[in-house]
């Protein structure tokens, strides 16, 4: 079983992205459970939206507590809590405009995988919204999702902007495949 958490602040789109990874792994034929955690339900307070991804029914309910994989929203949140529910196996995917080794001198033992999602939205004319950017970098990096599911998932159930989506989704894609590429070389080196 895939355990995943998602974490953002309220505004900025955890729980949407919880429900659209939800929804592609569910158009994949996996079973999917989904759901969400808010904060003082105020704009800015911490949101966290769960999902787990099987073969299987999933029958657990409960909160994750080691999760397989992290996209955190707000590289402020990547701490306490966020990473007790990591372990050393453990992907962490962070919108941050900082550098792997930036990440890995402040959080050694951690695998983190920092995209600018900010940056993509801006690019792709979608201002602060940093959704399909996360989406795609983090289909990427957990490899279970291929970029046309994610794409068509987006193209399915976002309201408005579908190119400019699209567009960020496989730029946020091509972005971790890039850290993993790099990644790679460097093992073999």
């Amino acid at each position: 079983m895939l355990q995943i958490i998602i974490q953002g602040r309220g505004g900025q789109g955890a729980q949407t992205a919880g429900n659209l990874l939800a929804a592609a792994f569910f158009a994949r034929g996996r079973h999917v459970q989904c759901f969400a955690s808010y904060g003082g339900a105020r704009r800015g307070t911490p949101v966290s939206s769960f999902i787990r991804v099987d073969d299987r029914p999933v029958r657990v309910r409960c909160d994750i507590e080691r999760a397989d994989a992290i996209l955190c929203f707000d590289a402020s949140l990547l701490e306490g809590r966020l990473l007790a529910a990591a372990h050393a196996d453990t992907l962490i995917v962070v919108n941050s405009s900082r550098t792997v080794d930036e990440f890995a001198a402040g959080r050694p033992g951690y695998r983190v995988l920092p995209v600018d999602g900010l940056a993509i939205a801006r690019q792709h004319g979608l201002g602060r919204i940093v959704n399909s950017a996360l989406l795609g970098a983090f289909a990427r990096a957990v490899g279970e999702l291929p970029l046309d599911a994610m794409s068509s998932t987006l193209l399915e159930q976002a309201p408005k902007l579908h190119d400019e989506n699209r567009a960020a989704c496989a730029e946020g894609w091509a972005r971790v495949d890039a850290l993993l590429q790099g990644s790679a070389e460097g093992a073999t080196r």
